[in-house]
């Protein structure tokens, strides 16, 4: 383990993990946000992805995958090292495609921990979900800047974010696969009104997932994020690393709902001997660290074709599906081993399964991995 990765996980076992179990996974306020992101500073842990000319250390995708998954041990840990989604995913986009007045604007602030971001793509139907060409929302050309119009939902994060980057359609229709461009709207621009939060199983993602609608939002010419019609392309870069850091920091609670099963095995006695001794319970411990060591070598194996420069589509749709499904499983048979204790309130077994399920439908539903998986792999074989 590296010195960073080691130090973050030091600090959430002392500093992180005592303030989850306070809030029960939840953060409460942006008080309780500001003084987790403060301590992680002091620790000398905050924000490991970002470079160093914006106060980061710079970290690589493989160097990442060793600290991110120590800060997913805690619900919190990622909000205390300023990796949580969706700041994380913008962060790193901001920093490839941002122009230097933007980067001063948006991305310095961000990666500092003062404000808080969104990203804006996701539409109710029939508009972008799974497939991103079904985009409705609209921007068009007015005096000096653009006019954006249409509807988002499951916007992680957009209460209280200082800025959204919205995906809109500014030429083709919906169902293209190009004519996509993406813009930074201020979140007090009154153009963007928030509708309601969407209650969802999982809690502890900062900011809520939110409805918002873009109703004559007029924003100026350097509001655009990269070139015209090329938002579709650009949220390649987002879309990969940002599929691998969810899948680090959620290997992070399945190792931690394993350290909790297998302290119950190892504690409880019962039909006069161990749980752990129990061959059922050892075939669900076993089966946990094969899902664990399997996850983290996809995500290591995706992240390092990320490092040499390729897209790794099918890297990371593997790595995505199988890392969604085998984290579920840990954390399920985890509560099975800790029986009535798992499903208590005593630990927080039963909210990071609540947590942990919804990664099966976000950031791509794994039935679309295995379709596109599945659609490369005929291809490489007509290729042959």
């Amino acid at each position: 383990m590296t010195d960073l990765a080691q130090r973050t996980a030091e600090f959430i076992r002392e500093s992180v993990i005592p303030v989850e179990e306070q809030y029960r996974g939840v953060v409460p306020s942006d008080d309780v946000r500001s003084q987790l992101q403060q301590a992680a500073k002091r620790a000398g842990v905050f924000a490991p992805h970002v470079s160093p000319e914006y106060g980061g250390h710079g970290l690589d995708m493989c160097g990442r995958a060793q600290v991110f998954e120590q800060a997913g041990y805690s619900l919190l840990g990622p909000l205390a090292l300023n990796i949580a989604a969706p700041d994380e995913g913008n962060m790193h986009m901001l920093e490839a495609i941002a122009t230097d007045e933007q980067k001063q604007q948006y991305l310095r602030p961000l990666a500092a921990g003062d404000v808080r971001s969104a990203f804006a793509m996701t539409e109710p139907a029939p508009g972008a979900g799974s497939d991103p060409s079904a985009l409705t929302t609209r921007a068009e050309r007015v005096h000096g800047g653009w006019r954006i119009d249409g509807r988002k939902w499951f916007i992680t994060g957009a209460d209280g974010a200082a800025f959204t980057i919205c995906m809109a359609r500014t030429s083709g229709a919906p169902g293209d696969s190009g004519g996509a461009t993406m813009f930074l709207v201020d979140n007090d621009n009154p153009g963007l009104k928030t509708i309601r939060h969407i209650e969802t199983l999982d809690e502890s993602l900062y900011g809520g997932h939110i409805e918002l609608v873009f109703d004559n939002c007029v924003v100026p010419d350097d509001a655009v994020l990269g070139q015209v019609d090329e938002g579709f392309r650009y949220a390649q870069v987002r879309l990969g690393p940002a599929r691998m850091t969810h899948c680090m920091r959620w290997l992070g609670i399945a190792r931690r709902a394993q350290d909790l099963a297998t302290a119950r095995a190892a504690e409880r006695h019962l039909f006069g001997s161990r749980l752990g001794d129990l061959g059922m319970v050892q075939q669900m411990i076993a089966d946990n660290e094969i899902d664990i060591a399997a996850s983290r070598g996809l995500i290591l194996r995706a992240s390092w074709e990320l490092d040499q420069g390729h897209r790794a589509s099918q890297a990371t749709s593997i790595a995505k599906t199988f890392c969604a499904e085998a984290i579920w499983r840990c954390v399920d048979r985890a509560v099975q081993v800790c029986g009535s204790l798992g499903i208590s309130g005593d630990i927080l077994l039963g909210r990071f399964l609540r947590e942990v399920r919804p990664f099966r439908i976000y950031d791509g539903p794994s039935e679309t991995h295995r379709w596109s998986i599945a659609k490369r792999a005929l291809r490489q074989h007509e290729q042959r």
